[in-house]
């Protein structure tokens, strides 16, 4: 028997448009929308995931409560992050109004940086100098920054939008109900 004869029924020369390098979950996924101040998204999700696992990789604590605080915001602030990067990079932002998207996300980044920023604040003052306490803190402050810089950003970009007057609303309508030909 020739290879020829073996492989002709299994391979394909040209795989169909459900197939190929881009199939799946990843032909899903897609990182368009993550232009400009938006990549600090991901920087966000990295350095949540990487207070999370500095602060798990702790043995024994002295004063627990402020690592148990930080263990709770640094894996929420992961979930969420990644929550948000899901709807920004799948076909679920096509789904929902964009601008309850951008509501929802301003508003969780706000949220997200100032109580972890607090979490790093009481997690540094009663931690036992380990490594990876001081690792974790540091994770800890830095996501807080990307969090706080992302939505500096992003209150910029809100109050660039133009927001109609009160009047101008009134007009509006007016113009809606007059007929075309009068």
């Amino acid at each position: 028997m020739e290879n020829g004869e073996v492989y002709r029924a299994t391979t394909e020369a040209h795989p169909g448009p459900g197939r190929g390098a881009r199939s799946g979950l990843a032909a899903y996924f897609t990182l368009s929308r993550l232009s400009g101040f938006r990549r600090l998204k991901i920087l966000e999700l990295v350095l949540s995931l990487l207070a999370f696992i500095c602060e798990e990789v702790v043995s024994q604590c002295t004063l627990c409560g402020g690592l148990y605080f930080f263990e709770f915001v640094s894996c929420s602030a992961f979930l969420l992050s990644l929550l948000i990067l899901i709807v920004y990079c799948t076909p679920v932002y096509d789904r929902v109004d964009p601008a309850k998207v951008k509501s929802s996300d301003f508003y969780i980044t706000l949220g997200t940086g100032l109580v972890f920023f607090v979490a790093s604040i009481i997690f540094a003052l009663t931690h036992d100098n380990t490594i990876t306490e001081i690792a974790a803190i540091v994770f800890g402050m830095l996501a807080s920054l990307a969090y706080v810089a992302d939505f500096s950003f992003m209150l910029r970009e809100k109050c660039k939008e133009p927001q109609p007057r009160k009047g101008e609303a009134a007009v509006r309508r007016e113009c809606l109900t007059e007929p075309l030909n009068a």
